[in-house]
């Protein structure tokens, strides 16, 4: 069992507004703007340039720790659901990884939060980032099983499901943050080749339980 962070794990809602707070925009037309570019399947980071063109996430990002105003997140921003669930699959014996495209701070914040899990890693410690095949193939490599043995929990078809498929995982989509509302829907083909669709990490555990016991 893999799950991404953001919008799986973490409710990204707070670090938006801290964004649109540092680059001086009213943060409904920062949300407004981000869910638009969302919608038409562009890169979410282009947001920052239709505000202030030639932006440098890695760069801002300086200014903001120097500034007294680093990336952050904590208990608050974890979505509730998500202790009760990773604490039943580990009670199932299932090994629980957690990696998706974060910082390194990131990554130690996670850290910090102790959840309960087995493997943790993200895109810029491990040097690969999705939806690189790579990235996956680590993922992989951390399992230390085949792809097919692994399901990869995430909310965005783009980044998540359709690259963690082609390198062979099953895969579960979970409705929730701004891909998983503007981008849904059970009549994307690539939607109906998840194992799950759910709208919130509580059905996993059973589902997970049922799914297994049917493959004997």
């Amino acid at each position: 069992m893999f799950f991404d962070v953001g919008e799986v794990l973490i409710d990204e809602s707070r670090e938006y507004g801290t964004w649109a707070d540092w680059i001086g925009v009213p943060r409904h037309t920062f949300s407004g703007v981000f869910g638009a570019i969302v919608a038409k399947g562009r890169d979410y980071r282009e947001t920052f340039q239709e505000f202030k063109p030639g932006f440098d996430l890695a760069e801002e990002r300086k200014k903001r720790a120097a500034a007294g105003q680093p990336e952050w997140f904590g208990e608050d921003d974890l979505y509730p659901d998500v202790r009760p669930c990773l604490a039943r699959l580990r009670e199932q014996g299932l090994t629980v990884g957690i990696a998706g495209n974060q910082t390194a701070r990131a990554e130690g914040l996670l850290r910090e939060l102790e959840l309960p899990h087995d493997i943790l890693g993200t895109s810029e410690t491990w040097g690969v980032e999705k939806p690189s095949a790579e990235f996956f193939h680590r993922v992989v490599s951390e399992a230390g099983v085949q792809p097919e043995k692994i399901l990869y929990v995430g909310d965005r078809l783009d980044n998540d499901i359709t690259p963690a498929q082609k390198v062979g995982m099953k895969t579960a989509v979970i409705r929730r943050g701004i891909w998983g509302h503007v981008l849904r829907g059970p009549d994307l083909p690539i939607e109906k080749e998840c194992l799950f669709a759910l709208d919130s990490l509580l059905e996993l555990p059973d589902r997970i339980e049922t799914y297994n016991a049917s493959q004997g």
